[in-house]
């Protein structure tokens, strides 16, 4: 007889992470594992004891099809880095007792880079005491920069919507241009990888012009080069819209958000808090040229749209759900799933697992030549990459005109009747 599964959510979250969690229960399920547990606020609550089970919240397939389309962490998350083994053996002697007490078999992380450096730390303390579970990681990130995977589940969802949000912009800002300057700047995360601002450039179509400018961090950002730039632009059109990735840097190396008060704050990974690039850029400019400016922050928007989200990243999030416990349930530990792309036309991909110990702490960024001459925008071979991954649409389900989710608090909640159960 099989033994359980315990699932965690770590890191920012998505669109698609719980297509992910979705695809992970159904597959233990079908495998003939005896429970799936799911940690609340990732492997920081669980050495709290925080952990559920799940099938106390997934009765049915309606359920199941619920949680696909659920933006956020439905488990809860958390940034906790784990010490080195070395420097808190007491951490692991505890995770690994409360693994033994639920008779865990598999564990799954459902995460980017800092989540799978959980894994690999969980792998390598496991091979040191000799312990039966296996350690899956599970690729979720909007920023796209994990390494050898092509690319990550929620990448597409969130692409689908700075570049629709991004179409929306230009139309309303070309709405105010007559007999007006103005410059629109749209700020997108992404601290060291320009994946999401790039997709902006997809906004560009047959009855869109596009963003004039894309800037991304792999590029070192002129400050004054920039004002010049759009003071140049603004000599033949009226209306400017410049997009921005939260972590552009100066040739220096500072990034252009700490000339704003909201930098000071760090996370347990040591990453300073990314906001106000737009803002600092928008009273740059207007200081300088005098015209009307407006700073857009996209913020957390761009990853909690699940009604935007793209039908091939909900599907391929499930998919790789899925693969996870596969994986595990034939053997692998101390390995991601990657997804590797067969074709674009038609679009194809397919999963296989990698070592942890090469993606952890490594960063995908954009490569240059993605990347035109001037650093002020993306090649048409970027466009190519991305458009694929964000065709396709997930109908949420509507209830009185708003999208319904599926909540781990709201587990005596009748979804058939919508009405509290009596229970």
């Amino acid at each position: 007889m099989k033994g359980n599964v315990l699932v965690g959510q770590s890191g920012g979250p998505t669109a698609v992470i719980n297509s992910s969690l979705a695809g992970v229960y159904k597959t233990a399920m079908e495998r003939g594992f005896t429970k799936v547990y799911g940690m609340r606020y990732g492997i920081q609550g669980f050495m709290d004891e925080q952990y559920v089970d799940m099938s106390e919240h997934i009765k049915n397939e309606l359920d199941l099809e619920l949680l696909k389309r659920t933006p956020s962490a439905f488990l809860g998350t958390c940034r906790y880095k784990l010490p080195e083994i070395h420097e808190d053996k007491a951490v692991y002697e505890r995770i690994f007792e409360l693994l033994d007490k639920l008779d865990i078999e598999v564990f799954i992380y459902i995460g980017g880079n800092d989540s799978m450096d959980t894994i690999r730390k969980l792998y390598d303390y496991s091979l040191l005491v000799g312990a039966k579970q296996k350690f899956v990681g599970c690729p979720k990130t909007i920023d796209n920069d994990l390494a050898i995977t092509d690319h990550t589940p929620g990448f597409g969802s969130a692409a689908k919507y700075i570049a629709t949000s991004t179409k929306e912009i230009i139309r309303d800002a070309m709405g105010f241009s007559y007999k007006k300057k103005n410059v629109n700047i749209i700020e997108v995360m992404g601290r060291n990888a320009g994946w999401l601002t790039g997709a902006a450039g997809l906004s560009r179509s047959e009855d869109c012009e596009g963003p004039d400018l894309i800037y991304l961090p792999e590029v070192a950002f002129d400050i004054a080069g920039f004002v010049q730039t759009i003071k140049d632009l603004l000599e033949k059109k009226d209306v400017i819209v410049a997009v921005v990735s939260e972590g552009i840097k100066t040739p220096e190396g500072k990034y252009v958000c700490e000339y704003t008060a909201g930098s000071s704050t760090t996370d347990a990974f040591g990453h300073i808090q990314m906001t106000g690039t737009a803002s600092y850029l928008a009273q740059l400019v207007q200081s300088e040229l005098g015209c009307k400016t407006r700073a857009i922050e996209l913020s957390t928007l761009q990853r909690a749209a699940a009604h935007m989200a793209s039908r091939v990243d909900v599907d391929e999030a499930f998919s790789v759900g899925g693969a996870t416990i596969k994986a595990a349930d034939e053997g692998s530990s101390g390995v991601m799933v990657v997804i590797d792309r067969v074709s674009d036309d038609p679009y194809q991909s397919t999963t296989h697992v990698f070592d942890v110990h090469r993606i952890a702490n490594d960063e995908k960024v954009v490569p240059r030549k993605w990347i035109n001459k001037a650093g002020n925008y993306v090649t048409e071979e970027f466009l190519d990459y991305v458009r694929p991954l964000i065709q396709g649409h997930y109908t949420p389900m509507m209830v009185e005109g708003l999208p319904r989710h599926l909540n781990v608090n709201m587990k005596d909640y009748d979804w058939v009747t919508d009405t509290k159960s009596k229970k």
